[in-house]
């Protein structure tokens, strides 16, 4: 029997000879802990209080061991929804209109405040963010009503507003017709 690598201590493999053959399984870790766990997730993104709540509930004992848990978080600044409110209109904002982030952040369970905090946010720069996705997704004013369903479509399931999606499908026939005329 050949041994393909040396084994040394805490080598995280073991081995066992089958048929002639090494046959190498992982040597099972012990569990994490519930703290562990919470610092793994909150270390690659950042995580609504009740988001982290329900991936944790799976390996805890109690639902008092959560909060009891996600209270030290908060406490120590590791857990913020401020933070993870920043976080989701940095990753969703430039792609999405203000409905579909405020709606994927009511799934989060936020506070009222906040909601309300986030629609001002999105509200204020709709337009522009409306404009950037139109322009990278099509780029030239529609020349057909179903070129123009179709891009007020895509616009409304992105998230925008209807008067947005309006106001940016409108422009760029006008600023078509500039061309046409020059």
């Amino acid at each position: 029997m050949r041994r393909l690598f040396c084994f040394h201590p805490g080598f995280p493999y073991r081995a066992a000879p089958t048929a002639g053959f090494l046959v190498i399984s992982r040597m099972p870790r012990p569990p994490l802990s519930l703290k562990a766990r919470a610092v793994g997730y909150l270390s690659r993104r950042e995580h609504s209080r009740a988001e982290l709540a329900r991936k944790l509930a799976p390996h805890a004992e109690s639902a008092e061991e959560v909060e009891a848990l996600l209270d030290v978080l908060e406490r120590d600044n590791w857990l913020s929804n401020e933070r993870f409110v920043d976080s989701l209109v940095h990753r969703r904002a430039s792609r999405y209109g203000a409905a579909r982030v405020l709606q994927e952040a009511k799934t989060h369970q936020l506070g009222n405040d906040q909601l309300r905090d986030l629609q001002d946010r999105l509200r204020d720069s709709e337009l522009d963010r409306a404009r950037e996705v139109w322009r990278k997704r099509f780029g030239v004013p529609p020349d057909s009503p179903e070129a123009r369903a179709k891009q007020i479509r895509f616009m409304m399931a992105r998230g925008f507003s209807r008067s947005v999606v309006g106001k940016i499908i409108r422009g760029a026939e006008d600023e078509g017709m500039d061309d046409l005329g020059e």
